[in-house]
């Protein structure tokens, strides 16, 4: 079984290798088959999912250093997050071309987002508890 740190990082650039492949895949794929608004919302999954993806790097070679329960926590609730967030978003914002409608998926994104925001509160937690070296 991998140690925590590695498995941090593994997921992180795995995830901002995810963020790029559906960059690409946005622009070139389905930019001109949804609207406006879905195109636009399709790239907030992205920048959101770009920068947890760093964050979660962050997370794990800080807990390689500082194996806090908060940076533990912390990891686990940018992994979580980035899927519920992110993944929601793309998933309705490409519900046209997918041809389902997953409007009930909708709530899912506001609750992803509290999780991301619950991780940067937890790393902050995490380094309030440092100690000074």
């Amino acid at each position: 079984m991998l140690p925590m740190k590695r498995r941090f990082l593994i997921a992180g650039v795995w995830m901002a290798l995810v963020a790029t492949l559906f960059g690409a895949l946005g622009a070139h794929a389905f930019k001109h088959h949804i609207t406006a608004e879905q195109w636009s919302s399709f790239q907030t999954g992205i920048q959101y999912q770009f920068i947890h993806s760093l964050a979660l790097i962050i997370t794990g070679i800080l807990y390689a250093h500082w194996p806090d329960k908060f940076v533990l926590w912390s990891g686990y609730l940018f992994l979580s997050g980035v899927l519920m967030f992110s993944g929601s978003i793309y998933l309705l914002a490409t519900r046209d071309i997918i041809g389902y409608n997953y409007s009930f998926i909708g709530p899912i994104t506001p609750l992803g987002g509290l999780m991301l925001m619950a991780g940067w509160i937890s790393l902050l937690i995490s380094l309030f508890r440092m100690k000074n070296d």
